[in-house]
This record gives C-alpha cells, structure tokens and sequence, in this order.
C-alpha cells in the first residue's frame, strides 16, 4: 500500500482532500503544509503519493518532484492552466474544481500503477543471471568455510545483512568476498 501524503499551504483545503479520501477508503498517512515535511516523510518511506496543491509555503510543486525519490509520484490538483505547458514525469494532473469522485478515482490508478512497478522490481530481483549468481554463491561458499555456517545459514545472513544495510542481496554478496578475501 502505498503512503498518501497530502500537502496544500491552507490547512483546511489539505484537510478536506484527506477527509475525501478517507470517506471514500483510502488511508491518508500525513498531511502537510510545506514541501520540507513531505520531503522528510518520504526519507521514511519506500514509495507514495503527494496530492498537492501548485505552491506550497516554502516551494512549488516542481521544486518538490525534482526532490521527491523516483518511487513517489504526485497528483497536482490545480487550475489546467498552471500546467498547460505540460507536467514533469511522475505527476498527474487534476483540474480544479475538483470532483470527489475524480480525486477517489485518481489516486486508486497511481495506487495500482504503483503496485505493479513493485511487482516488477520484485521479479527483477528474483531473475539474476548466472554471474550474480555466481557471485552469491561465492559468498556463501566463503561464509560457510570461514564462518562454519550451513548454506542456509549464510543465505540466510547474506539476505539479513542486505535488509539492514539497504542494499540488495548481490551488492551485500560482493562486500562480503571484497571484506573476507582481504
């Protein structure tokens, strides 16, 4: 489930979006006035959505996305002509006067476009070549000859170990043989 950050610099009008949304079964995580918190909500979160308005307090929508991970898209309820000219990647456009049912429907789509990029990322991780594999399997050798470990028992470490660090299961495989073999 993708985090759903609402921004707008009125509190009421970033109130009501997140009451419409609610109304219609859809979890709203926070809500906001400024650009700078939806940036540190993000820095906690995997991936979202950041229904906004076209001008915060402290920057414009551009200014956000620019900042914003690749994994959070933006949905800018604004007049049509703010955006005529067109809209950066990773932004939808929603015209004021804003319809409920619009908005509801809006944000469901970005939802289910997001959970098919995980969906992918996901498969993509699971298909490594034989040279990734290789190199995992590397890693296990040499954690079970130094370690005294099971195969599943350094498997098991090597996927620990990339959870905590953030780093996927190849990247933590190759610092453990550049770690072991110097």
């Amino acid at each position: 489930m993708s985090n759903i950050i609402v921004v707008f610099p009125k509190r009421e009008n970033a109130v009501n979006i997140r009451n419409s949304l609610v109304r219609a079964g859809i979890e709203v995580s926070a809500v906001c006035l400024t650009g700078a918190k939806v940036l540190q909500y993000a820095d906690n979160w995997n991936d979202g959505i950041v229904v906004c308005g076209y001008r915060f307090q402290d920057m414009q929508y551009t200014d956000l996305r620019e900042s914003l991970p690749d994994t959070f898209d933006m949905l800018l309820v604004a007049s049509a002509d703010k955006w005529m000219d067109g809209l950066p990647d990773g932004v939808v456009g929603l015209p004021l006067p804003i319809k409920v049912y619009d908005l509801v429907n809006t944000v469901e789509m970005i939802q289910q476009t997001q959970s098919r990029k995980r969906r992918k990322r996901r498969e993509t991780i699971r298909k490594r070549d034989d040279s990734q594999r290789k190199i995992i399997d590397q890693a296990k050798a040499l954690l079970i000859e130094r370690n005294n470990m099971s195969e599943e028992e350094a498997h098991r470490y090597l996927q620990k170990s990339s959870m905590e660090s953030g780093t996927n299961m190849l990247e933590t495989a190759q610092m453990v043989l550049t770690i072991m073999n110097e």
